[in-house]
């Protein structure tokens, strides 16, 4: 079986770690930062870290909010402006005025009064443009009712509005504060991105936990995150490296605390895998002390998503919720009904794409069009998955099952275009339209990686209790190709514990955008 490195490493970095002693090594040499005498070891450079922070905080929440108040200005003279356009032709009478300026002015008010308690205007490293568009619809559909109705309480019977303008002022709040918040949140990502007030990061981990954190850190530089260095946790699972992915360690976590007040570290993410609870909190009381904030990332192996975790009780007694099951019936329903839908405008959509696929795959290589595969869908159950043929025929006659890899030179070279942009998985569809398939859902696998994988990933077959999509969260989130299965599997189970018709929605259209990103590891 041949299965790429982001594989082999999801196996080495999941050996439980439990139960064994730490060894006192030396920490690393670790350089710090310049000071002054006057104020301490670490006091000054701090002391001005914090004010630029401070400063950056306050003036991304001012322009965010002056950004909203100024779009909400334009959305209702534009609707104002729409009343006048929609006066009926009959010449009947309009509400008055002042009546509207008054609903115009306490709706307003209202928005940004909801916004500021939301906390939209707290520093936020990143937030999803569906789901911020989506808070911004359903806030300011709130926040009109809300308006009209403390504006006809206010007036009392002499309240009349104008139709036209409540519409029209919705519509256009929605399309102004959006478009608004999304030039606001380039404009911060790309001063982040060149440093400006950037947070110093350790990251605690030297595995394949921590360098994905790093690795995704590197991607993403809006985020405003500064590596500086890691934090080995244990000796015995590795030799003690000066550096790695060319980021320095700069001791054990024996020393953390020191560390971080040398570095400067306003920000620490724990990445290990298989460390038992315990260790991780040491690691947190350790840094109480200093001003700097601690993330941890989920443990890898316990696949315990944030949003499936709970705190409710049982008459009084406190509980927290680890696992809710998945779709129910109703779900089930609903997402079969838009799985239809779908499917049947995309095929219909698809069709003269598709017939031209076909055609130039029968004049480049010799074949059939279709390929069918086995893979491994819902309760485990096998079904043959349709693609667009991209590779010649028998391509792992002599080699068995192979996992797709960059380098591949399997796919033909039309083969390859299909593959880069998705465009070979459209016969899925017709998966999905027969019911062995859904639009959304955790990726299918063959019958032979699905069983090496189920013995080397604890919880890894539950993800086959919904049924395979033509996308998925992990998918849309780059975890395609030569990536790690094991995280694969944490945001299948994510999507399956956290199904909603929206989250399908947003993984539908963030799928849009992905395949024609050059960071899609779609080969």
């Amino acid at each position: 079986m041949a299965i790429g490195p982001g594989y082999r490493a999801a196996i080495d970095e999941g050996r439980s770690r439990t139960g064994m002693a730490k060894l006192g090594a030396p920490a690393a040499p670790v350089a710090p930062r310049p000071t002054d005498s006057r104020l301490g070891a670490t006091e000054a450079p701090r002391h001005r870290d914090a004010a630029r922070h401070d400063l950056f905080a306050v003036i991304f929440g001012l322009t965010l909010f002056l950004t909203d108040a100024t779009a909400l200005v334009l959305a209702l003279f534009f609707a104002y402006q729409f009343r006048d356009m929609a006066r009926p032709a009959s010449g009947a009478s309009q509400p008055a005025h002042e009546m509207s300026v008054l609903l115009i002015a306490v709706a307003a008010t209202i928005v940004l009064g909801v916004f500021v308690m939301s906390g939209h205007y707290r520093r936020q490293r990143s937030v999803s443009r569906m789901d911020q568009a989506y808070r911004i619809v359903i806030q300011i559909s709130l926040s009109l009712l809300l308006a009209i109705a403390i504006t006809s309480l206010a007036v009392g019977r002499d309240f009349v509005y104008s139709r036209p303008l409540v519409v029209s002022g919705w519509v256009f709040a929605i399309v102004t504060v959006t478009a608004g918040r999304f030039i606001h949140t380039g404009i911060v990502g790309a001063l982040r991105a060149r440093g400006v007030a950037s947070d110093r990061l350790l990251i605690v981990g030297v595995g394949q936990t921590g360098r994905l954190v790093l690795d995704k850190i590197r991607r993403s530089p809006q985020l405003g995150y500064q590596a500086v260095g890691f934090v080995q946790h244990d000796p015995l699972f590795g030799d003690t490296q000066p550096e790695i992915d060319g980021l320095p360690v700069l001791g054990m976590t024996d020393n953390l605390a020191r560390i971080a007040e040398e570095q400067t570290a306003d920000e620490i993410i724990i990445a290990l895998a298989g460390v038992p609870h315990e260790q991780i909190l040491e690691m947190v009381y350790a840094v109480t002390d200093l001003p700097v904030s601690v993330r941890v990332y989920p443990e890898s192996f316990r696949l315990l998503t944030s949003d499936s975790i709970s705190i409710g009780d049982l008459n009084g007694l406190p509980t927290v919720s680890v696992r809710r099951i998945g779709l129910r019936r109703f779900d089930r329903v609903v997402k079969r009904a838009m799985d239809i839908v779908v499917s049947v405008i995309a095929l219909l959509l698809f069709a003269p794409v598709m017939l031209l696929i076909a055609f130039i795959i029968k004049l480049t290589s010799p074949g059939p069009v279709f390929f069918a595969q086995e893979r491994v869908g819902q309760d485990g159950r096998a079904f043959q998955l349709l693609k667009f043929r991209s590779m010649p025929v028998d391509a792992e006659k002599n080699t068995g099952p192979v996992w797709a890899a960059a380098d591949d030179p399997r796919p033909t070279r039309f083969g390859r275009v299909l593959r880069r942009y998705s465009v070979d998985e459209l016969p899925q569809f017709i998966n999905v339209l027969l019911g062995e398939m859904s639009v959304v859902g955790p990726r299918p696998e063959r019958p032979y990686f699905v069983e090496q994988f189920s013995q080397m990933i604890p919880a890894y077959m539950a993800r086959h209790h919904e049924k395979s999509g033509v996308t998925g969260w992990a998918q849309v989130n780059g975890l395609r190709g030569d990536t790690s299965i094991e995280e694969r599997t944490r945001y299948d189970l994510y999507y399956v514990e956290n199904w909603s018709i929206l989250f399908d929605l947003k993984i539908i259209v963030k799928t849009i955008f992905h395949i024609f990103r050059s960071d899609a590891n779609a080969y």
